[in-house]
């Protein structure tokens, strides 16, 4: 009796532990002041790091990322992007179209010594003595005098120097936009460490992955100049300009700096931006959170900040209610260099583009608040985010989210290019930006809504929702995203995860033939891909009647429900070992108007003109 209660108890527990996965995560408090000279464009600041080993592990050295050492003439990011100029994927209008990346408009080969970017830590501290250093580029490995055990809290406190590169790839000053300062990836930030190890990864293609934590950062610049930034403004009473109260004039200071005090917590990075002519306005959004736009102030641009600060606002209530809710109390759209660029709490926009706007707010849940590794799985936060974005916009618009879907013609041109590969290669390890953009963005797109099809869309909102409550603040593996979707959908689902993750085998289904028998019609399917899918096959007779015909995949062990009211035949698992499938119309051949695979065109079939035959 004692032996089986004890059974059971282990039972029960093995089955809690499972229903509420954990995983430990590192902690991280930074308290940073720094100086930035608008003359010499140079950042000198001071940091204290709290740091605390949650993992089973003793650690006897840390990696810290030093970003800006890539904007150096023959860094590893400079040769990269100059060997993409050498590529030419095809022409447009009489032109190459080459693989370099466009956000460069000058090569780092190019700046002079006063533009050039670099981040030198001249002192790192700990137990009161310095530490032994080894640079390697954009990572600075330093080997600790005392190791860190498990479960303990150590400090580190450094000191920097960095140069603003003149070129804003993330980060950067004098945008073509005009902006002055664009800083993001800008301090001396240690290095993820998670169940895989240590992720001291080089910056080549500007990917990231942080430890999540509390940011206190005092930012000392002229006087002159005004500044949006992750987190909430602490000295607001010193700087008014509208972050007291809408429209209040920047307070004046004696002397000639300014300091500018903001804190997050519960981030896993910190980005700021500063320009002398920039406008600040607010929108507060309905049970959610205050949404701050800051940007370079030109009259003619003003009534296009003020819609889409407007239609931000408006969207935050169905971006919860379908992703789950934004946990920070402020939001910030900072007018910078570079494109859209993402960070924790705010975001740099190159314009007031409310779609870019969207885009980059929908990080927030993709990247901020599960925070997968993007060196790793750029495409379970770009290719998210651009899901996110698809439906808020649809939303928005009322339009069909299904409807002529752009990720999918992307993706078909990828497959169809000499450049594919899978979504697994990590960021820096992907041949072409070409790949890896197409991969990350429109096949990590694709990925979900895909998933949609076979599982049922509203099995797919339940997901996403199950997807964030569990693994929020966890750093998700795709492995965990899949786990949540086969116990929400009751299907094994690990196949699917395999072919469109791990490798570039595609998706392509027929109508083979089709006859008369008994009075009723026979329907061959023939698959010709590599990868198999459940069908859904639909009917229209003459007389506007229509019947869908539905064979679930072997693979998953179940079916999808039904999702819409016409007539659903669901026949035996097709074998994925086998290339036909023979079905059953419940009338002659001669009343059939259209036999079509996949209406709703969510299926990545990469030859759609031969699913839909008009009779």
């Amino acid at each position: 009796m004692r032996r089986i209660i004890l059974v059971t108890i282990g039972s029960f527990c093995l089955g809690v532990s499972f229903a509420q996965p954990e995983r430990w995560q590192q902690r991280i408090k930074y308290a940073m002041d720094v100086n930035l000279d608008v003359k010499t464009n140079k950042i000198t600041g001071k940091q204290t790091i709290n740091y605390t080993n949650n993992s089973p592990d003793t650690l006897d050295k840390i990696f810290i990322h030093l970003f800006w050492n890539a904007f150096q003439p023959n860094s590893m990011m400079d040769v990269v992007s100059r060997n993409t100029e050498n590529l030419v994927l095809g022409r447009s209008n009489g032109t190459d179209v080459t693989d370099f990346d466009r956000r460069f408009k000058k090569r780092i080969v190019d700046l002079s010594p006063d533009e050039q970017g670099y981040c030198n830590v001249i002192k790192f501290i700990f137990n009161g003595k310095a530490q032994q250093t080894q640079l390697y580029e954009t990572i600075l490995e330093v080997t600790l005098d005392k190791k860190i055990l498990p479960g303990s809290t150590v400090v580190f406190n450094t000191e920097c120097e960095c140069q603003v590169p003149k070129l804003t790839r993330r980060s950067g000053r004098d945008s073509p936009e005009g902006i002055r300062y664009s800083l993001g990836q800008w301090y001396p930030k240690i290095a993820e460490y998670d169940y895989l190890g240590w992720h001291a990864d080089q910056y080549i293609r500007g990917e990231f992955y942080g430890i999540w934590g509390d940011y206190a950062v005092s930012i000392t610049l002229d006087k002159k100049y005004k500044l949006g930034a992750t987190g909430e403004l602490q000295n607001i009473a010193d700087i008014g300009w509208g972050y007291d109260k809408e429209g209040s004039p920047l307070k004046n200071s004696t002397g000639n700096l300014r300091t500018w005090k903001f804190l997050a917590k519960n981030v896993h990075d910190f980005v700021w931006a500063a320009d002398p002519d920039y406008k600040h306005i607010t929108r507060k959004t309905t049970n959610g959170p205050l949404l701050h736009f800051i940007y370079k102030e030109d009259k003619n641009m003003e009534e296009y900040w003020q819609a889409t600060a407007d239609s931000c606002a408006m969207i935050y209530p169905f971006m919860a209610k379908t992703f789950g809710a934004y946990t920070y109390p402020v939001y910030s759209f900072l007018h910078g260099g570079g494109g859209g660029t993402e960070y924790p709490m705010a975001t740099l926009v190159r314009n007031y583009s409310f779609e870019t706007a969207v885009h980059e707010w929908c990080h927030s849940w993709y990247q901020m608040m599960l925070g997968s590794n993007e060196n790793l799985y750029g495409w379970m936060d770009e290719g998210f985010t651009n899901y996110a974005e698809a439906r808020v916009l649809a939303w928005l618009r009322n339009k069909d989210f299904f409807a002529n879907a752009d990720e999918y013609r992307l993706y078909f041109n990828l497959v169809k290019s000499p450049y594919d590969e899978p979504m697994s290669t990590p960021a820096n390890q992907f041949n072409t930006n070409y790949a890896y953009n197409y991969n990350s963005y429109y096949k990590g797109s694709v990925f979900l809504r895909q998933l949609g099809y076979i599982v049922g869309e509203k099995i797919m909102d339940k997901i996403l929702l199950e997807y964030y409550r569990v693994w929020r603040f966890k750093h998700p593996n795709p492995d965990d995203f899949i786990r949540v979707a086969e116990k929400t959908s009751g299907l094994q689902l690990e196949w699917y995860k395999s072919y469109m993750v791990n490798t570039v085998k595609t998706v392509d289904y027929r109508i083979d033939s089709l006859w008369d028998d008994n009075s009723k019609t026979k329907i061959r399917i023939r698959r010709t891909g590599q990868m198999p899918m459940p069908i859904d096959l639909q009917i229209t007779f003459k007389d506007g009647s229509k019947e869908l015909h539905y064979i679930p995949l072997d693979l998953m062990f179940g079916e999808k429900p039904a999702e819409d009211s016409i007539v659903r035949k669901t026949y035996p698992a097709w074998k994925w070992t086998h290339d036909t499938y023979v079905i059953e119309g419940s009338r002659k051949l001669i009343d059939i108007s259209i036999i079509e695979i996949d209406p709703t065109l969510r299926l990545a079939d990469i030859e759609r003109r031969n699913n839909r035959l008009k009779l």
